[in-house]
Order: structure tokens, then sequence, then C-alpha cells
């Protein structure tokens, strides 16, 4: 059953121009400077084509649970997700909507100063001001009460989601939302899997945290389980507007 992602407009941006971009089980939600929506469309059918196109001669890309090696002749948005799973000890498609996001935003970057592709609760982030970004965990009571705080010069930047109450995203862990920062949002998608795989309860939090701090290429995590909240690294909280 289709869930209406209400959440797609909890980044204030009203100053650029939003388009949506539907190929398969690929869903983008994109704004930027100018209408890029046929540079889109073409971006995402090229690395949906890499990405099929290894998977039907490697199955086990498709379905592995675990890191697997890949070749140096594989599409670059192979190797990335490759890489970001085996920092982390997951299965390579753990990455796929943030590498997604990632690579059809650094591509149309080129056409426009200000890019915001968002994926599923993952997002691709370049700006050329602060944005906020509001936090969708569900039922929980911070939904919608706290944002992060994202300055321009901070971008490009990923802000991946990971949840195991909300979406159909498999999760071992019971995280209403783990939210990962990383210039890499290939790396930011993976490492919010691998650490949402570990809040069952909030008692988990600290857990998560530090295991969140011992991944390179980290820039800040914020874990909600319940009305707890646990934060680690570069992470600007602020309230939302009414």
């Amino acid at each position: 059953m289709y869930e209406p992602r209400t959440y797609r407009h909890w980044i204030k941006d009203k100053d650029l121009i939003s388009f949506n971009i539907v190929v398969k089980e690929t869903d983008l939600y994109v704004r930027a400077s100018t209408n890029l929506q046929k540079k889109a469309y073409e971006l995402v059918l090229k690395y949906r084509n890499a990405l099929e196109g290894y998977i039907k001669q490697h199955p086990a890309f498709l379905t592995s649970l675990e890191p697997l090696p890949v070749s140096d002749d594989a599409p670059p948005i192979i190797i990335d997700m490759s890489a970001a799973a085996e920092k982390v000890r997951v299965g390579p498609m753990a990455s796929v909507a943030g590498a997604i996001a990632e690579f059809v935003g650094n591509e149309l970057s080129a056409f426009s100063p200000e890019i915001i592709i968002e994926n599923g609760g993952d997002i691709y982030l370049k700006s050329l001001r602060k944005r906020i970004v509001g936090i969708y965990a569900g039922k929980v009571p911070l939904t919608g009460k706290i944002g992060l705080e994202i300055k321009g010069q901070d971008t490009p930047l990923g802000i991946c989601t990971s949840s195991g109450t909300v979406g159909h995203s498999l999760s071992y862990g019971k995280a209403d939302a783990v939210v990962v920062l990383s210039k890499s949002a290939t790396l930011a998608d993976a490492a919010a899997t691998a650490i949402g795989n570990l809040i069952v309860q909030p008692g988990d939090i600290p857990n998560g945290l530090e295991f969140a701090s011992s991944i390179e290429g980290l820039k800040g995590v914020m874990i909600i389980k319940e009305d707890k909240i646990g934060l680690w690294g570069e992470v600007e909280i602020c309230q939302m507007a009414a």
C-alpha cells in the first residue's frame, strides 16, 4: 500500500524548484535552482541500468546481507556501495538509496548550485545557505518537533535515515530513527542500517553511538528510540516551527 511521503516537505526550501523522478522502485524528490527533470531522469536510468546490469551478472549482490567483494572494473556506484558495506559489515544493497541519491546529485550539481535529492528518507544535500531538515520518526513524540540545522559550507552532505518501526526497509533493530551524516550518502545509508540493527530498546542507544564513533567517514549521528535521543559528532538540532 502506498504511504504518502509527507516528510518530503520537511526541508525548508521555498526558493527551489521541485519535481519527482520515478523509475521502478526508485522514487526521487528533487529540488534544484532550475528545472532539471529531464537530466535527472536520464541519470536515474544510467545508474539503475548500471546496478541492474551488475546484479544480472552477480545475483548475490542483490540478496547478500554481508559485504561482497567486487572487481575493479565494476561500475563506480557498485564499487562505492561495496566499500560502504565493507566498512560497516552489512549487505551492499543497504546503501542503494543513498548511493543513487549521491551519484545523481553529484552529476546534477554541474547544472545547479543547489541540489536536494530525497530517496526514501535518504538525502543528498548541496546548498549555498543554511537548511533545516525535519526529523521523521513515526509516532514518537519528537517527530516533527526537532530538525537538523545544516550549514551551506558543510555541504555536499549525505543525511540518511534508517528505522525499524517506519517503512519497509530491512532492520534487525527497533530504532524509531537512526540519522547519519557523512560526506558520502552511500556510506551514511549503509551506516544507518548497521547502527539501527543494534537498537532494540532505549538502553541500546549508548552502544549505537559508540559503534558510530568507530566508523571512519561519519560526521554525526542521531538515534531516537521512543522518548529518548542520543547524539554523537557534528549534529546541530533545532526546534521546528509550529
